[in-house]
Parts: C-alpha cells; sequence; structure tokens
C-alpha cells in the first residue's frame, strides 16, 4: 500500500488525508521543504535525533522518514468515520517491563539521580505489547475510527503508514509551531485520572502537580529562550480535558525568524517525556531505560509554506500512540514523570491511566462517556492560584532587550540551557550577552564572567567540575568581575573555602522566601546539594538559613546565588540580579578571560 497519512485537529470538522512519496533523510536539516503553499512534507522523527544536539541516547536505528505530500484533501469527519473499518481484533498484552520492575526503577531515579543532583525530573516509559490480528494497516484504520470517537480533547488523532510502518494515536499535546513567525509551544503535565477519588480542587491544589507542571514549564521556556527572539510569554494555566484523563497545560509563545527545521533541532525534545535539564535528562534515560525510544517522545512533524510564503509548522509529541510492524506486532509505550514528591506506585498508576485511551480503542471496549470534571470555583481559584508568586518578567508582553550600559557578560553553561532565559534577563538589565559550553577551550574577555547552572556533584573531580574550579580561582586571584549561579554558586562557593554537602531532601523546583542580606525574596530553586556557612569566611558576607544552608554571598567583584533568578519560579530574580549587578560591573577590568 502506498504512503499516506489521516490527519484530524482538534476540533476540526474535518480529516486531512495526504498522500505522497517517501523519503529516509538522515538529519532534520535534509527533511526536504520544497517551495509551494500548504503542507510540502510529513516528517516522522524519532527519538533517536537526539543525537543531533550531541545528546546522549541508545540508538536502535529508527529511521527518519518523511511523506513529501504530493496531494492533500480535506474530507467530512463523519464521512471518514463512516468509511472505516469498525473490526479490530488485538490480543490481551502486557507491559514489557511489569509494575513490581518499574516501581523499583522509579525508586533507583528518584534516589540516585533526583537525590543526588542529576535534575530535576525524568521521564522513565514503559511499553505494553501485544499482537493484532489481520492487516496491520486495516487494524489501524479502525483504531484510528475508534479514537476519532472514544477520545476527547486530543491535539491530533493521526494515522500515519509509511509502507513498512504504521502508527496510529491521539496525541493531547502540541510540541512546537510555527505560524506567521509566531512561534508557539504547549508544556502539559500533571494528570487527574478521572477515576481518582480526589476532588478536582485537591487536584489543582495538590503541590507535586503544581510543581511538576512548573519544572516543565521552566524546561520549555529555555527551548523558547532560544528559538524565539526575545523568549517565551507565558499564557496560562488551562485544562486540558480528554476521555479518561485530565492534565493542566500552559502555552508559550514568541516571535522568531529560524527556518523550521532548525527550531525543530533546538528543542529536541520536550521536557514531559524527557525530563530537565535535558542534556543530563537524556543521560539519565540511557542509563536506566538501556533500550531504544523508536519514535515514543518523538514528534510527528508538518511542514509547509502560508499563502505569503512563510514557513509553516506544526509538531505533536508522539505520545499515546500505538505502532503496528508488517507482522502485527503493536506497542504502545508509556512514561511517567519522576519528581522528588513523586512515589513508585503513584507512576506505575499513571502508565496505565496513560495507556488507557489507546488500549480501550485497540481493544474495542465501547467509549467511555465524556463527561469532564466540573472546574467548580474551588477548582478555578485553585488554578489561577498557581501563577501567584511566578516572574512576571515571563508572564507579561515585554519589550526587548537593550544593551545600553556598554558592558558585556560572558556565561559558561555547566550543561543547562536555563543560560538562554538568564541571557534575556541580562540583556533586559542593559548588558550584551554571550554563551559558551564549559568545555570550550577557552572563555572569551567579557566585562562579567558568569558561571552558570548544570547538573552534578560539585565537589567531584569529572571534568567539568574541575573546569569550573578552574575558572573561578583564577577569576579570584585575577579579581575579575564573577558571578556563579546554582552549579556555578556551589563552585565559587568552595573555591572561596566553604565546604559542600547533599541536603537531606532534594530542593528541585522549589521556591520559597528566603531572607537575602535584609530583604525578602521569593525565588526558585533547582538543587541537591549546597553550601554551608563557615565561621571562616572571610571578607564576604552569607546569606544562609538557620542550619548554615548558603542562599547567596557577594564579595568584592564576586557574588553567587544559589537559587535561579532566570527561573519562572523566581518572582523576585530580576530584582535580584539588578541589585547584584553594580557592585561587580564597577570593578571591571579589561584582561581577558582564558582560564
Amino acid at each position: 500500500m502506498e504512503p499516506f497519512a489521516l490527519l484530524h485537529r482538534d476540533g476540526a470538522p474535518h480529516v486531512e488525508l495526504l498522500r505522497g512519496s517517501l523519503e529516509t533523510v538522515p538529519t532534520l536539516a535534509d527533511i526536504p521543504l520544497p517551495p509551494g503553499r500548504g503542507p510540502q512534507t510529513l516528517a516522522l522523527i524519532p527519538y533517536r535525533q537526539i543525537t543531533e544536539r550531541g545528546f546522549a541516547c541508545v540508538d536502535d536505528g529508527t529511521p527518519l522518514e518523511c511523506l513529501r505530500v504530493s496531494s492533500v484533501t480535506s474530507v467530512p469527519l463523519a464521512e471518514i468515520i463512516a468509511g472505516l473499518p469498525g473490526e479490530l481484533s488485538v490480543s490481551e498484552g502486557a507491559f514489557d517491563i511489569d509494575d513490581e520492575t518499574y516501581a523499583g526503577i522509579v525508586g533507583d531515579v528518584l534516589r540516585e539521580e533526583i537525590g543526588h543532583g542529576e535534575g530535576a525530573n525524568f521521564v522513565i516509559h514503559r511499553v505494553y505489547e501485544a499482537t493484532v490480528a489481520g492487516d496491520p494497516v486495516d487494524a489501524a484504520r479502525a483504531a484510528f475510527r475508534r479514537l476519532l470517537t472514544g477520545e476527547q480533547g486530543a491535539y491530533w488523532t493521526f494515522l500515519v503508514h509509511t509502507g513498512t510502518r504504521t502508527l496510529v494515536g491521539a496525541t493531547p499535546e502540541r510540541h512546537v509551531s510555527v505560524d506567521a513567525g509566531l512561534v508557539m509551544m504547549n508544556p502539559i503535565s500533571g494528570t487527574y485520572r478521572h477515576s481518582d477519588p480526589r476532588g478536582l480542587a485537591e487536584f489543582l491544589a495538590d503541590r507535586k502537580e503544581i510543581e511538576e507542571l512548573h519544572m516543565v514549564l521552566d524546561e520549555e521556556l529555555k527551548m523558547m529562550a532560544t528559538v524565539a527572539e526575545h523568549g517565551g510569554q507565558v499564557v496560562g494555566p488551562y485544562l486540558k480535558h480528554m476521555a479518561h484523563l485530565t492534565h493542566t497545560e500552559y502555552l508559550l509563545a514568541g516571535r522568531g525568524s529560524l527556518d523550521v527545521r532548525d527550531v525543530l533541532r533546538e528543542t529536541m525534545f520536550a521536557p514531559t517525556v524527557t525530563g530537565s535539564p535535558i542534556e543530563n535528562a537524556c543521560r539519565v534515560i540511557a542509563r536506566h531505560e538501556r533500550r531504544g525510544r523508536g519514535y515514543y517522545a518523538g514528534v510527528l512533524a508538518l511542514l509547509g509554506h502560508d499563502d505569503e510564503g512563510r514557513q509553516t509548522l506544526d509538531a505533536p509529541i508522539l505520545i499515546r500512540t500505538a505502532s503496528i510492524s508488517p507482522a502485527g506486532e503493536l506497542r504502545v509505550p508509556v512514561g511517567a514523570t519522576l519528581v522528588r514528591h513523586s512515589t513508585p506506585a503513584d507512576e506505575v498508576a499513571e502508565t496505565h491511566a496513560k495507556a488507557a485511551g489507546v488500549l480501550a480503542a485497540l481493544h474495542g471496549r465501547a467509549p467511555s462517556s465524556f463527561e469532564p470534571p466540573v472546574a467548580d470555583e474551588a477548582a478555578l481559584a485553585a488554578l489561577a492560584a498557581r501563577n501567584e508568586g511566578l516572574a512576571r518578567f515571563w508572564l507579561d508582553e515585554r519589550t526587548p532587550g537593550n544593551p545600553s550600559l556598554g558592558r558585556t557578560a560572558v556565561i559558561v553553561d555547566g550543561e543547562d540551557t536555563f543560560t538562554a532565559m538568564l541571557t534575556h534577563q541580562l540583556r533586559a538589565l542593559g548588558l550584551s550577552v554571550s554563551v559558551v559550553p564549559w568545555s570550550a577551550p577557552a572563555v572569551p574577555p567579557a566585562d562579567l564572567l558568569i558561571l552558570g547552572p548544570g547538573p552534578g556533584d560539585p565537589a567531584s573531580d569529572s571534568p567539568k567540575m574541575v573546569r569550573l574550579r578552574g575558572l573561578a580561582a583564577a577569576a579570584l586571584e585575577d579579581g575579575r568581575p564573577i558571578l556563579g549561579v546554582c552549579l556555578g554558586h556551589q563552585i565559587l562557593a568552595s573555591v572561596l573555602g566553604l565546604p559542600l554537602r547533599r541536603r537531606d531532601s532534594p530542593y528541585q523546583g522549589l521556591a520559597r522566601d528566603i531572607d537575602l542580606f535584609g530583604a525578602t525574596r521569593r525565588v526558585g530553586f533547582y538543587s541537591s546539594f549546597t553550601a554551608l556557612a563557615s565561621e571562616d569566611a572571610d571578607g564576604f558576607e552569607i546569606a544562609a538559613d538557620p542550619d548554615g544552608t548558603v542562599h547567596a554571598l557577594r564579595g568584592a567583584g564576586f557574588a553567587g546565588v544559589q537559587f535561579h533568578p532566570e527561573s519562572v519560579l523566581s518572582r523576585d530574580g530580576l530584582v535580584v540580579l539588578g541589585d547584584l549587578l553594580p557592585a561587580l560591573l564597577e570593578r571591571v577590568i579589561s584582561p581577558s578571560v582564558s582560564g
């Protein structure tokens, strides 16, 4: 059978039928985008393409396949449903990783990774496996019909047949889109199972669910800070009702001019299916999953041009999706987001709930009547309260930054693209900013050196930590102005002689009020380690809790903050930076930083 795709977008009265020829390409840059109005290419992008960003991956060889669109037909929804088969026979299956083993992996990640500072959240997947009888494409068409009639609220409901593989699903989440120069992302996190005995208002007030959504919001703001010229503006939160689940979500929007294939590369892949910070999340996934992901967590990307010739992109995440091989082998991958408040039992239950919609369609169970939970006054108040204490810098419309001070800053990235968000804030404060990786052979000259955030144990002898300690020590010795953020702060504190320790409970995605040199500031933390106040500290001030855990320090020509002033969790982050910078910049000297 020739390649084709059926696409239904949320709320549309029709289904798009795409036909064309198939082409396999090695990289995102090779995705064909010929001139012409409308959709030109439908790209099936596997998770293994994450290696294009230099990130870790168990490479299973899944191909990047492109349907070069030759025709698009709009078919009324009712007509499509009437013409699709209703019969579908699927064997009873099971997860490739049983509940007990999966719960053990969850416990390992919570203890070994989040507990040891490797990141704030991670997504670990498992796969429901079964077999379908008869022709696999007919089985997929029947499943597509059942998803159209039985699921609700999906961003895309789709069936893609490439000739060698068939995917069918109902994904709730847009990853990234570009239309008329407007880039949009749609972080969705937090899962309310409709069978949950808790009311919706109680779910919306749950601290674990709130922090989970805010963490993926921060992670996608990092991506928007890279692909949108002035970063992203946050809109929401909203509720997304589906047949079995209700999710919470935000929308992010910003203007951009990158080629849409570059947008795809810079946003591989959503934190809701990987974790944060994303580079280390990929390492954690490879360590604990030990197998490839196929197309799970990748995207289905429709590329084209609008009537004015501008590039367009619509790319939902490949979740809630079944893949069917020519031999009838069925796979439904699902994952759970693990955060510091997670419990193994709850995350096991979440994977079952996420698979339920696709499995109900595959097994031919009668569609559940769609009764979304009532968002009463208490629920709406709890939803709105999620923005209380967030940074208005990211919620409000703002004018682009203007480097009016005539001063420069260079940020050394410790493998956390929070640096992209920090760049926008520093530009708003008048600085000209550049970013280099910690592994760069030399750090360019600048008026201010910033050691940025990143994962890992700051006391280790890893190449990254050795390099960062060397940069901090050289700056202090030469009197070069230096600011440390999170990991950079821990490194700076250790070079200044303060001891470091691992926190008893990780501060990952935690916002709180602190006393910062006599002023109360609300800031967001992503850390599992902290510096401790010492009586031997000489020549600098420390802001710390009564138990000695250090939140910030400052002295002649240097400062460090344990929290992330650039985070959406840091209501007062911009104020903190505005208070610290003048004292640092007044000590500017000319020699370059080379480390």
